[in-house]
C-alpha cells in the first residue's frame, strides 16, 4: 500500500520529492523516485508484501517500462508463476508491484483484467512515450489527475497535485453545488477546477499532450437465471471464503474491524479459518451512553469470544471529534459530510497492525440502506396506489410494502409520484430548490446551468438493471459507493497508515451477486436475506438478525447539546461573509428551526459545517 504521484515532462527531482512528501502518511516506511527524460514518478511506501525487495518504482528487464502502484494484487503469486512460464524474469523476491510491469509487457492495455485486487497504477511506456493511469474495478484506491500546459500531473491525493506549480488553485463551483446534495463530490469532478478523478474501472492514456480514456470494467446487473436460491447461497459462501483467504496474504500482522454487525462478523468468522494465531479485532465506542452504540460493543465482544480473537476497543468523545476535524478535512482535501468513524478507530488499529479486513461493500451489494429498502415497496405502492386511496388493500398486498410503513411510502409518493428518479432524488440531502435559497447569487452565477436532478436522471438513464432494487443498487454502486463509502474508508484509514481490505469487494463475488434478482437480496422485508442465509451456520442467530446500525458516529445526537455551540460558531455570520457562498439568513433560520425541534435538519447543518471548514482550509 502506498501513495503515488508524478508528472510528465523534464526530470525535476526537487518538485517530485515535494509532491511525494505530501503523501508520507500513506507510506511512512520509505520513498522511491524515477525521473527520466520525459517522466517523473514518485511514491511513499507502506511495506506489506516483500518487505526487503519490494521497493518502487519498478521496471522490466530492459527498463523500458516503469510503474508506481498503490494497493494490493491479491493473486500476484499465481500471476507471477504464469508470467515466469512465459519467460519473464523477476528481480524481486515476491513483489506484487513487479508483476504489473510484466503483465503490461505480456498483455498490453488489457493487463488490468488479470488482476484481482485494489489498485491505482501509473505506468510509463518509454518506447511509446506514453503514461497510463489505471484505477481498480470498484474504485477502492483513488487516483486524481490534472492537465496543465500539456503536462499531466497525477497523485493518490489532491494535496500532492496542489504542490505542482503548473496547477493554479480554483474552486469548482459545479462540484461544490452537487456536494450539498450528495454529501460528497461526485466523480469525475473534484472541488478543484481542472483536477479530475479517474473513475472506477477506468484507464487513461496520455501521449503527445492528449488524453484518451476508456472503461475497462463496469458492473453488470443483468439477471442471471441459472442459479436458484440454494445454489446462490453455496456460491456466495465459497466466493466469500476464497476472497477472505486471498486478502490475508501479508508479510506483516493483520487484523479486522469488528462492529458486531453481520458484515464485519462474517469477515472475522471466515478469517479465523485461515490463521493459527488469535486474530486482532477492533471496535469503536463512545463515552456518552447511546443504546444503539452500546449494542455494537456487546455484539462485537460476543463475536470476539466465539472466535477467540484478541479484542481491542477505542472509546472516544465529542471533544476528540472537534480536535481532529481539521485533520479529517485534510485527509479528504474535499468537502465531505459522510461517515468519518474510520479515522478514530484506525488510531487504535495502527498501534497493533498495518492491515485490517472489513465488511465494506456488503450493504451496497446485498441491499440494506433506506433507498434499497424503499425500491421494491415503492414499485408496488405505485401500482397499488388506487387501492391504497380506496382503502381496499388486501393483507397479501400490504406485505409487498415491507419493510416500509404505509405512512412513509405515501409521503414519499406525494413528493415523487412514485417515479424512481424522483423518489430517489428526494432522499438526497439538499434539493435544487433548497440550494437555490441557500446559495448566494454570487455563487449561483458561476453555475447557472448546473442541476443535480439532471445529473441523477443521467445516472438512471445509463443503468443496465431492470428490477427495482437492482436499479437502485447499480445506481449507488457507480456513485455513492466509490465517491462516499470507499472514499472515507481509504482516506481516513490511510491518514493513519493502515491498509483496509474487504472480501465483499472481490470482483468475482460482485459480478455474481450483481446478477442475482433483487427479490432474493431483500426478501419479505428482510435486508441482505440471501447473505444471511448463506452465513446461517457461521454466526449466532442474534448477530445475523440484529437491526442494521451502521458504522456511524453519533454526531447528530451530539449536535443537540455537546456540538451545538461549536457548529453555530463555525457557521457564524462573520465566517460565512468571507466567501459569500451561503446565505447567512437561511442558515440562521435553519438553526432556529433545528433548536425548536426539527432534528432532521442536523444532517444539513453538519453538511454546511464541513463545507465551511474545508473552504477555510483551502481558500481562506
Amino acid at each position: 500500500m502506498c501513495g503515488i504521484c508524478g508528472f510528465t515532462g523534464k526530470a525535476n527531482q526537487n518538485l517530485l520529492k515535494q509532491m511525494t512528501l505530501k503523501l508520507i502518511h500513506r507510506g511512512p516506511d520509505e520513498d522511491g523516485f524515477y525521473a527520466g527524460e520525459k517522466i517523473n514518478l514518485g511514491m511513499r511506501r507502506l511495506s506489506i508484501i516483500d518487505l526487503k525487495t519490494g521497493q518502487q518504482p519498478v521496471c522490466n528487464e530492459d527498463q523500458s517500462i516503469w510503474a508506481v502502484f498503490n494497493g494490493e494484487v491479491y493473486n500476484f503469486s499465481e500471476l507471477r508463476e504464469q508470467l515466469e512460464l512465459k519467460g519473464h524474469v523477476f528481480s524481486s523476491d515476491h513483489s506484487d508491484t513487479e508483476v504489473i510491469v510484466h503483465l503490461y509487457e505480456e498483455y498490453g492495455a488489457d493487463f488490468p483484467d488479470k488482476i484481482n485486487g485494489m489498485f491505482s497504477i501509473a505506468l510509463w511506456d518509454q518506447p511509446k512515450e506514453m503514461l497510463i493511469l489505471v484505477r481498480d474495478r470498484m474504485g477502492v484506491k483513488p487516483l486524481f489527475y490534472a492537465l496543465a500546459n500539456s503536462v499531466l500531473i497525477f497523485a493518490s491525493e489532491i494535496k500532492s497535485i496542489l504542490v505542482h506549480p503548473g496547477y493554479h488553485r480554483e474552486m469548482n463551483y459545479e462540484a461544490v453545488y452537487h456536494y450539498f446534495s450528495f454529501k460528497n463530490i461526485p466523480a469525475p469532478l473534484t472541488c478543484f477546477l481542472g483536477i479530475n478523478s479517474l473513475l472506477p474501472g477506468e484507464i487513461l492514456f496520455f501521449s503527445q499532450g492528449k488524453i484518451a480514456k476508456q472503461r475497462w470494467w463496469k458492473i453488470n446487473f443483468k439477471v442471471n437465471k441459472d442459479y436458484d436460491e440454494e445454489q446462490a447461497k453455496t456460491k456466495i459462501m465459497a466466493l466469500l471464503e476464497d476472497a477472505t483467504r486471498l486478502r490475508m496474504r501479508s508479510d506483516v500482522p493483520i487484523g479486522a474491524y469488528l462492529s458486531g454487525g453481520l458484515d464485519s462478523s462474517t469477515v472475522v468468522a471466515l478469517m479465523s479459518r485461515f490463521t493459527k494465531v488469535p486474530l486482532q479485532t477492533f471496535s469503536l465506542g463512545y463515552e456518552d451512553e447511546f443504546k444503539n452504540k452500546e449494542a455494537d460493543l456487546y455484539y462485537a465482544r460476543k463475536i470476539s469470544q466465539q472466535f477467540h480473537t484478541e479484542h481491542h476497543e477505542y472509546i472516544m468523545s465529542h471533544q476528540e471529534l472537534i480536535a481532529d476535524l481539521e485533520n479529517i478535512v485534510s485527509a479528504f482535501d474535499q468537502p465531505f459530510s459522510g461517515v468519518i468513524s474510520t479515522y478514530f478507530l484506525t488510531k487504535l488499529i495502527k498501534k497493533h497492525v498495518k492491515v485490517a479486513l472489513s465488511g465494506d461493500g456488503a450493504d451496497e451489494l446485498f441491499g440494506s440502506y433506506l433507498s434499497h429498502r424503499t425500491a421494491n415497496p415503492m414499485f408496488y405502492f405505485k401500482r397499488l396506489h388506487e387501492q391504497y386511496q380506496n382503502n381496499t388493500l388486501t393483507e397479501k398486498e400490504k406485505k409487498l410494502f415491507a419493510p416500509c410503513s404505509l405512512k412513509y411510502l405515501a409521503e414519499l409518493y406525494d413528493k415523487s409520484g412514485g417515479n424512481e428518479i424522483d423518489w430517489r432524488y428526494n432522499l438526497y440531502l439538499f434539493s435544487d430548490q433548497e440550494k437555490n435559497a441557500l446559495l448566494t447569487d454570487n455563487f449561483k452565477k458561476h453555475c447557472l446551468e448546473v442541476n443535480t436532478y439532471k445529473l441523477v436522471k443521467n445516472y438512471f438513464n445509463s443503468l443496465s438493471a431492470t428490477d427495482p432494487l437492482n436499479r437502485i443498487l447499480e445506481l449507488e454502486w457507480n456513485t455513492q459507493l466509490p465517491d462516499q463509502v470507499l472514499s472515507f474508508v481509504d482516506f481516513l484509514s490511510m491518514a493513519q497508515a493502515v491498509e483496509v481490505r474487504s472480501p465483499f469487494l472481490d470482483y468475482r463475488l460482485v459480478e455474481f451477486v450483481a446478477a442475482l434478482p433483487g427479490e432474493i437480496k431483500i426478501k419479505d422485508g428482510k435486508v441482505k436475506d440471501i447473505l444471511k442465509k448463506a452465513v446461517i451456520n457461521l454466526l449466532p442467530a442474534d448477530v445475523i438478525n440484529r437491526p442494521k446500525e451502521g458504522f456511524v458516529m453519533p454526531i447528530f445526537e451530539w449536535m443537540t447539546a455537546s456540538l451545538a455551540d461549536y457548529c453555530q460558531n463555525v457557521l457564524a455570520e462573520s465566517r460565512l461573509a468571507k466567501h459569500k457562498i451561503l446565505d447567512y439568513q437561511v442558515v440562521k433560520n435553519m438553526f432556529k428551526r433545528y433548536n425548536k425541534g426539527e432534528k432532521e435538519l442536523a444532517a444539513k447543518l453538519w453538511n454546511l459545517v464541513m463545507f465551511q471548514l474545508w473552504w477555510e482550509k483551502y481558500f481562506d
